[in-house]
């Protein structure tokens, strides 16, 4: 009976199934995807040994569901030696994109590696008949169509609620907190980072925060309107004067730029100002289709004030022309002695390094402009250039090479590119540049930035003749884990090429110092 057992086990065929929950309904729950398939598995003399799954993941775009991301990088490289099939509760679970071009696409990657898809929960099988043919296509046009209805019927729901003043979603801001209230009115609680509420006729509006976060809020619009501080000069001020941000950080151009032209902190609910439906790129919306209430909220500074500070703010760039802004370069110029970053931003009377960049692309066509500095005095900033362009190179290569064990995080807006390990480990990616100690003798400096210091990270070093990772350079491929110190020096031999890197990323060794690392 045993050995009648053990044969019937070995011919199963191993399947991998792949699980995706959104916020619909409770009949999409992982748990009952999971035991609808497993009943097809057993009915199907299908053993499933490995799953996928993306919990609360909609289904519109490939870029956030790491679960089918992995299943296709999976079948791809390794085809059917894994498994022969996949299971899928239905269609719309395997996606609800908008184009249905994209869903086929990802299901012939498996069917052209040997790995077919079923769709346990249909009533059609995927056979490639044309009955089946025409049903698949129906169905992935009915899975996107309900995702565009839903979303126009959210839309206006949101709208709505928003001309009554109710906030829709989104973070409160410096200064301000969420207040839950009930549908008649009375105030409930305050809801934290994360929180959200439970029922479905509560509602949401906005509170002063902290008596020392709202005296803040008050203190920048009085640096602007009374003291005409710059917004980076603001920023810098906060900064030595020991105030934090968010989160701890410190303040930047855009935090203080925010609060000073949000107009939530006078009161007003503004709803509307960008769009991104469906998933796609956020777009700015014109003002004519914004929706403002006003007197929505408690204010912490008057109207009067924040319109004020928004007539400042419009006449130090908006209303001024190219040549405008470039003479109030040229007057900080003939009054500093030279230019820079640093000294544009301390400038109460010039406008932000961003609008010259925005105007004439970068700050160094604008200095050329005005017939400012040499070629050689923009050395630095070649150097970095080449240096950002050699650790894009880098990280692009380490990634095709291991596209199972490491993958591309791109968090945007100021955070750099980092790679996740396959065991979820994030590693920073460092380049610096080599320099001579004494006679043969070679050292480079790591400086990780603010945000990496606690990450592990990898370093390469190169020489100031190299152009690419691929070519001979001093280099020296480096490895440590959460340094306490923000600067490391450190030595290696060279010279050596990109070879040499790719055979030492698959050294034992550095995995187990990685591991070891994150145990800790």
């Amino acid at each position: 009976m045993c050995a009648q057992r053990r044969h019937y086990d070995r011919q199963l065929v191993p399947v991998a199934q792949y699980l995706r929950m959104s916020t619909e309904h409770q009949q999409y729950s992982l748990e009952n995807q999971c035991a609808m398939m497993q009943e097809y598995a057993q009915a199907q003399g299908f053993e499933i040994v490995r799953t996928y799954s993306d919990a609360a993941r909609s289904g519109l775009v490939l870029k956030r569901r790491l679960g089918l991301r992995q299943l296709l990088q999976d079948v791809v490289a390794s085809g059917a030696s894994a498994y022969r099939a996949i299971l899928v509760y239905d269609v719309s679970r395997w996606g609800r994109f908008q184009d249905t071009d994209e869903s086929a696409h990802y299901e012939f990657l498996c069917k052209s590696a040997g790995v077919p898809v079923h769709y346990c929960a249909e009533t059609f099988a995927n056979d490639g008949s044309l009955p089946s043919l025409i049903m698949k296509a129906l169905k992935r046009t009915m899975a996107g169509e309900y995702s565009r209805e839903l979303g126009v019927k959210v839309l206006a729901g949101q709208r709505r609620l928003a001309r009554l003043g109710f906030k829709q979603g989104g973070v409160p801001g410096y200064g301000l907190r969420r207040m839950l209230i009930s549908a008649e009115g009375t105030r409930k609680q305050f809801l934290t980072s994360g929180e959200r509420k439970s029922i479905a006729t509560d509602r949401v509006i906005l509170v002063p925060g902290p008596a020392h976060e709202v005296q803040i809020v008050r203190d920048i619009y009085r640096m602007l309107v009374s003291e005409r501080l710059s917004v980076y000069a603001i920023a810098g001020k906060l900064n030595r004067g020991g105030v934090v941000y968010l989160g701890d950080t410190r303040w930047n151009y855009q935090a203080v730029y925010a609060i000073l032209s949000h107009p939530k902190y006078a009161g007003w609910y503004v709803f509307g100002r960008t769009s991104s439906k469906l998933s796609t790129p956020t777009v700015k919306l014109p003002k004519t289709t914004w929706i403002v209430k006003s007197e929505a909220f408690e204010p912490i500074i008057d109207y009067g004030t924040f319109t004020d500070a928004e007539r400042i703010l419009q006449s130090r760039t908006i209303k001024r022309s190219n040549e405008e802004i470039l003479d109030n370069l040229r007057k900080l110029l003939v009054g500093e002695g030279r230019l820079s970053l640093s000294v544009i931003k301390k400038s109460a009377d010039t406008p932000s390094p961003s609008t010259y960049r925005h105007r004439f692309g970068s700050l160094r066509r604008a200095y050329q402009l005005i017939g400012y500095g040499k070629a050689e005095q923009f050395g630095p900033i070649d150097q970095r250039r080449r240096t950002q362009a050699m650790r894009d190179e880098l990280i692009a290569r380490i990634v095709a090479l291991f596209p199972r064990d490491v993958s591309v995080i791109r968090p945007g807006g100021r955070w750099r590119s980092r790679l996740r390990m396959r065991n979820g480990t994030i590693v920073s990616v460092l380049v610096a540049r080599s320099l001579r100690t004494w006679k043969t003798s070679v050292r480079w400096r790591i400086d990780p930035v603010r945000q990496e210091r606690r990450l592990i990270w990898i370093g390469i070093g190169w020489s100031e003749t190299s152009k690419c990772v691929t070519g001979k350079t001093d280099w020296g491929l480096l490895c440590r884990s959460r340094a306490k110190s923000r600067r490391a020096k450190t030595t290696a031999s060279g010279p050596g090429n990109f070879g040499s890197i790719c055979r030492f990323w698959k050294e034992p060794a550095l995995r187990v110092r990685i591991r070891s690392a994150t145990s800790r």
